[in-house]
């Protein structure tokens, strides 16, 4: 994977706090590769409160080519984009950004058309759904845009944080119909986690698991930890599910023709 390793070498770090459960380096690293492309994504360990620290450390590398963004950072990358995609622009977030020709950042949300293409790719029917998400976060967010787009029939965001979801309802209310609710699955086809939830043994289901039924498809942002509580949960009763990893794999060609200037 690192043979082509070089002083030429393109650099994309991924940022994020915690770090240590991202597959993306291996896996861009390695198509990268099949593009012959020299370039290597790495982890980089940023807690909060720190990006503007690293930007500025980073500015002068010129061989930094992109950053790949996961949480908590994806709002306040946003914020030292000069440019940016209309998703990114109507959400005020980026998962992804690219130096433009003066250095500056160009960013891009891509979480909902990978989390979109990783659900259907496993069985999920989108258009006409009646669909709950629980949390409207960053990810959440252009999720939430991306499952409109895709012709979901009704989408119910819950969040703890009833302002965020109330918020983004108001935000996206002209792409389709939605609103804010209650973390019932009851008499949904498709119930989907956009939280952290599950990346701890020890937190709760964002669901009850006794209200979940065969006939739904249960889905799950959180990648790198296995099939979460939640997945298993929803398997024990017959539900199809796709787990966070999925929503990885769909994201690497998008990602790659972002970062190459293809997107």
């Amino acid at each position: 994977m690192f043979e082509s390793l070089s002083g030429e070498t393109h650099l994309y770090p991924i940022l994020g706090d915690p770090i240590g459960f991202v597959k993306s380096p291996q896996r861009l690293t390695a198509k990268f590769a099949e593009r012959h492309h020299n370039g290597a994504c790495v982890p980089m360990l940023v807690p909060e409160g720190t990006l503007g620290d690293l930007l500025r450390g980073l500015a002068p590398v010129s061989n930094v080519r992109g950053l790949l963004v996961t949480m908590p950072h994806k709002g306040t990358m946003f914020q030292h984009c000069a440019t940016f995609s209309e998703t990114s622009k109507l959400l005020g977030v980026v998962s992804i950004v690219r130096r433009n020709d003066d250095g500056s950042w160009h960013g891009d949300m891509l979480d909902g058309l990978a989390f979109v293409e990783a659900q259907k790719k496993a069985g999920a029917k989108i258009e006409g759904a009646r669909v709950l998400q629980i949390g409207a976060g960053a990810a959440g967010s252009a999720i939430a845009a991306a499952l409109l787009d895709a012709g979901t029939r009704e989408l119910i965001l819950h969040d703890v944080d009833t302002e965020k979801a109330e918020g983004l309802v108001r935000l996206l209310a002209r792409r389709g119909h939605l609103a804010s609710g209650r973390p019932d699955p009851t008499g949904f086809d498709l119930v989907i986690n956009t939280t952290p939830m599950g990346m701890h043994a020890e937190d709760p289901l964002p669901v009850s698991s006794k209200l979940l039924t065969a006939s739904m498809f249960v889905g799950d942002v959180v990648a790198g930890h296995g099939q979460t509580p939640l997945l298993k949960a929803a398997q024990a009763v017959g539900c199809k599910t796709a787990d966070g990893s999925g929503m990885v794999d769909a994201g690497l060609d998008l990602m790659l023709d972002f970062l190459l200037g293809r997107r």
